[in-house]
C-alpha cells in the first residue's frame, strides 16, 4: 500500500535499530519523505539511510530532552513542507524491581522512563500537530496522523518494570485522548501493542527465559520488527482513518484482550 505522493512526509523517532528500523524501511517502501532520530548508535543510523537512498534523512535527537524537539519538527517541516504523519517510537526499558532497595535508583527509573515513553512522546505529538493542522485535509478529511508505539505491558501489568507498563498504559491513553480530542482538526491517531519482538532490547530477556516466552505463544514464534512495521505503514497510508482510537495487538496471540 502506497501513501500519497502530496502527503508523505513522516517523522519516526527511535529508527536506527530494531523495531524502528524496520519502520523506516517500510515506510519508505510505500513511498514515504522520511526524517528518523536515533540518539547514540550514529553508525546504524547512517548505514540506514545510506542504504535505502533518497528521501531519508536522520538527526540525533534525546527525545526526552523537551527542548530539542520544536527544533526537531521545525526542520522536518523546512526540510519537506509539511509533516503528515508521526510515528512516536523511541523508548527506553530498564528492570525496575519493587523489592529493590535504592530508593533514588527507583525513582530514577520512573523518572527517565517517563521523559522517554511518555512525555517525549506527547511532547512531540504536540509540536507535529501544530504543523499538521496547517494541512489541507485529504478525501477523508484527514490532516495528519499518529502512530503510539506502546507495548503489550500497557495491558498486563509487568512485575518487574512497571514504569516502563506503565509508561506504555500512558502513551496508549495519549493515543485514545488525540484521536478524541483532536478529530474536529483532521488528526487520528492509532497505538501498536506488540509482545516480544526480536530486538536489542528484548535480547536479554529473551537469552535468560527464550523458552518459556515462546512457551505463552501459540505459534511459538517470537515476532519481527517487520510484524510491527507492516501494521504502522498500514495506519499511516489513510486506510484505516476510521479506526483511529484503536490499539493493534500484534503479540501473536500471546495476549488476547
Amino acid at each position: 500500500m502506497r501513501i500519497d505522493a502530496d502527503r508523505n512526509a513522516v517523522l519516526v523517532t527511535g529508527g536506527s535499530r530494531g523495531i524502528g528500523a524496520a519502520i523506516v524501511r517500510a515506510l519508505h517502501a510505500t513511498g514515504a519523505q522520511l526524517t528518523f532520530t536515533y540518539v547514540r548508535d550514529e553508525r546504524s543510523a547512517r548505514a540506514l539511510a545510506n542504504d535505502l537512498g533518497d528521501r531519508v534523512t536522520f538527526e540525533r535527537c534525546d527525545v526526552g530532552d523537551a527542548a530539542s524537539l520544536p527544533g526537531l519538527v521545525e526542520r522536518c517541516v523546512a526540510r519537506y513542507g509539511r509533516i503528515d504523519a508521526l510515528v512516536n517510537n523511541a523508548a527506553i526499558f530498564a528492570e525496575n524491581a519493587f523489592d529493590g532497595d535504592d530508593y533514588d535508583a527507583w525513582r530514577a527509573g520512573w523518572e527517565n522512563t517517563f521523559a522517554v515513553n511518555v512525555f517525549g512522546a506527547a511532547n512531540l505529538a504536540y509540536l507535529a500537530m501544530r504543523a499538521m493542522r496547517s494541512n489541507p485535509p485529504d478525501a477523508r478529511g484527514t490532516r495528519g496522523r499518529i502512530v503510539n508505539v506502546a507495548s503489550r505491558a500497557a495491558h498486563r501489568g509487568e512485575t518487574t518494570f512497571a514504569d516502563y507498563g506503565a509508561s506504555k498504559a500512558a502513551l496508549v491513553n495519549l493515543g485514545k485522548s488525540i484521536a478524541r480530542g483532536c478529530a474536529s482538526d483532521g488528526i487520528v491517531a492509532f497505538s501498536i501493542a506488540p509482545g516480544f519482538i526480536e530486538t536489542d532490547m528484548a535480547r536479554a530477556a529473551l537469552d535468560a527465559d527464550g523458552e518459556s516466552i515462546r512457551a505463552e505463544i501459540p505459534s511459538g514464534r517470537v515476532g519481527s520488527p517487520d510484524d510491527v512495521a507492516a501494521i504502522v505503514a498500514f495506519l499511516a497510508s489513510g486506510a484505516a482513518d476510521y479506526a483511529t482510537g484503536t490499539t493493534v495487538d500484534v503479540n501473536g496471540a500471546s495476549y488476547v484482550r
